[in-house]
């Protein structure tokens, strides 16, 4: 057993560095007064994680007495979630909600450390029991970043209220997952699938698989496991609730896709080259459907009443749960691989759209819509980034949100799935009508008061930047993505 366990060890060296990183960098948040010392040993830990990383990318095996997985999918994942944290380190350090909190700003960045560590399990674990473990790590971390702000009371509530529903679809979730237990006699997803292959009771398995998509639907904030994402966005600090919209959701979606391979494709169904034969017994393409189209829709619908960006972009980020599950419904590499392409397209349009609303916030103090009025025209730079941003969000070309929503709508036709294409279309004019909005405000009309011209940094436009130019550059030269995707999709299945 010890054998297994250090054999073990030197495939998970990110993973360790960065509990290293956590543990060094609360020790230096005791050390100095000057917080920005915290961050650098962050980045440098985040950095170090990255390239230790790098070594794994053609490595497909388990580990850890078969509980953890060293694969090609995780690989992007873990990647896609180091690019967003240390995206979100930057975007926080311009920050005035975080700098505001003076002697509590370096426990933000080591807490967001741990959630990463939380996020990294989760794309990983081939075991029941350790994904709910590392969903716990996850969701505790969230929340207490949810209500870091805590002399703020939207702050506070925030946080109760993200504590409340994630403890009700935690405890759904675990009951799911003992009555599988029950039926299989594993916590093993390879053993769990021979078992469901060989036969078990039909509704029992249906039951138990529905308890666990609750526990999914939460991470990802599909409908109807949303209620918390507006409230929970809203009074979060914008970093938290940007990390929020991209990783948490990264690795709750990591989770849901190796889960619906692993357990529910047929193993004794004769091979093909993208299609995958899924075990009857389940209607998991029919669950993955409903859940779909009730999350885009109302995501979208809803969205066109809020007056609050942060609340907006939270039913938009909700949308995009949605679109992201079109892909996963497919259950083919094709499918899984656009999921991947997309949320990298996410990434970057996403967290710009946040980071625009952050710098605004700092010089207007205020989220509100009617506070943009007029903007685009005494500051061109932020109202043609932010443009740029949400026409991405949008889906048109030449962006990169048109590449990610390209290859989601086209795995649907080929899959002939022509009515959720249909659907995902129609959900993009919606999502057209509220971003179109924001360009009204900032373009066309004029503020009621003096709205002040806001002045960026150099820091601050160069950050912009640096989520502006892979959101047009992905949507003119996408061919190496596209590579990566597909050669990610690759999930183990013990062969």
């Amino acid at each position: 057993m010890l054998e297994q366990v250090y054999n073990s060890l030197q495939f998970i060296k990110p993973e360790l560095i960065l509990v290293g990183t956590l543990l060094v960098s609360i020790i230096v948040d005791l050390i100095f007064k000057n917080k920005k010392v915290v961050v650098a040993f962050v980045i440098l830990g985040l950095v170090l994680s990255f390239y230790y990383l790098t070594f794994l990318n053609s490595i497909n095996q388990l580990i850890f007495f078969n509980m953890y997985a060293i694969d090609p999918f995780a690989y992007f994942f873990k990647i896609f979630l180091l690019v967003a944290t240390i995206g979100i380190v930057l975007f926080s350090v311009l920050s005035k909600e975080i700098s505001d909190l003076k002697s509590r700003e370096g426990e933000f960045y080591y807490f967001l450390v741990a959630l990463t560590i939380g996020m990294f399990l989760m794309t990983s674990s081939t075991n029941l029991i350790m994904m709910y473990l590392a969903i716990e790590l996850t969701s505790l971390t969230s929340y207490m970043l949810a209500g870091f702000m805590k002399e703020e009371k939207s702050s506070s509530e925030a946080s109760l209220k993200y504590v409340l529903y994630g403890a009700f679809s935690s405890g759904m979730m675990l009951y799911g997952i003992s009555i599988i237990y029950g039926l299989t006699g594993s916590f093993d997803l390879l053993a769990i699938n021979m078992a469901i292959a060989d036969g078990v009771s039909s509704l029992a398995l249906l039951i138990s698989t529905v308890l666990m998509f609750v526990g999914f639907g939460y991470k990802i904030s599909a409908v109807p496991f949303h209620f918390w994402t507006p409230d929970v966005y809203e009074g979060s600090p914008i970093s938290v609730t940007t990390i929020l919209s991209v990783a948490s959701k990264a690795a709750g979606f990591s989770m849901l896709m190796r889960t619906a391979k692993i357990m529910f494709i047929d193993p004794y169904a004769a091979p093909t080259v993208n299609d995958w034969q899924i075990i009857d017994s389940v209607p998991i393409v029919e669950i993955l459907t409903i859940l779909s189209v009730l999350t885009m829709t109302l995501g979208n619908l809803v969205a066109i009443w809020q007056s609050n960006l942060k609340r907006l972009l939270a039913y938009s980020s909700i949308a995009h749960a949605g679109y992201l599950l079109l892909g996963v419904l497919t259950m083919n590499n094709e499918g899984y691989s656009a999921t991947l392409i997309y949320f990298v397209t996410y990434l970057f349009m996403n967290v710009g759209a946040f980071l625009i609303v952050m710098l605004v916030s700092n010089k207007l103090n205020s989220s509100d819509i009617d506070s943009y009025k007029g903007l685009g025209m005494k500051s061109p730079f932020i109202g043609v980034m932010f443009a740029l941003f949400l026409i991405s969000l949008t889906g048109l070309p030449p962006t990169a949100g048109f590449v990610g929503k390209l290859y989601i709508f086209a795995a649907l036709v080929n899959k002939k799935l022509i009515l959720l294409a249909v659907i995902g279309v129609l959900n993009s004019v919606v999502s057209l009508y509220y971003y179109v909005r924001i360009f009204r405000n900032m373009f066309l009309r004029e503020s009621d008061i003096e709205t002040p011209e806001i002045k960026l940094s150099l820091a601050e436009k160069l950050l912009i930047l640096v989520f502006a130019i892979p959101t047009i550059g992905l949507g003119l030269y996408f061919a190496p993505l596209v590579e990566f995707a597909h050669a990610s999709v690759e999930i183990f299945s013990g062969n």
